[in-house]
């Protein structure tokens, strides 16, 4: 599955949307192996607050990333269990949490536009650009950078 198609317009790139703490993300869905309900999160002990835990996936290891972590926003309480979006990074799988998952997008690449100087910085260091959309902004996750987890940060 490609993540880029060409049309008359130009380059399209589709992008799975997910809400994490009111904010809309974007996923390049090339990027996206499945999406789950996690189930049974086991804690890796020692391991950084990032880290939900480890999960078996039809039979993968998933380390579970607790995205509202990793931006740095309190943990969700409204009730409704997470979701998660599985990617892949050097042969190794991985579940991103996520409040809500959302649709595919597509949008033209040439709308697409840096990280905004008033972007919060914790997105700031995550994101590959952004998308105005109607009335709301989609950051557009770099899932490379959701993946580095510093050793520093390995620290309990």
């Amino acid at each position: 599955m490609s993540s880029k198609t060409d049309n008359v317009e130009g380059t399209v790139a589709e992008y799975v949307t997910a809400m994490i703490g009111g904010q809309l993300f974007g996923l390049p869905i090339s990027r996206v192996q499945d999406v789950f309900m996690p189930e049974r999160v086991t804690r890796v002990p020692l391991s950084s607050r990032e880290i939900a835990g480890v999960l078996n996936l039809r039979g993968r290891i998933v380390t579970v990333i607790d995205m509202r972590a990793r931006l740095g926003l309190p943990k969700n309480d409204d009730g409704k269990p997470p979701m998660a979006v599985g990617v892949d990074l050097r042969g190794e799988s991985y579940g991103l949490l996520i409040d809500q998952i959302g649709e595919v997008l597509r949008l033209a690449d040439e709308s697409r536009e840096e990280n905004p100087v008033n972007l919060d910085p914790r997105m700031t260091k995550l994101a590959g650009g952004v998308h105005r959309l109607d009335g709301q902004l989609m950051v557009v996750l770099d899932v490379d950078r959701v993946l580095e987890i510093q050793p520093d940060m390995m620290a309990a």
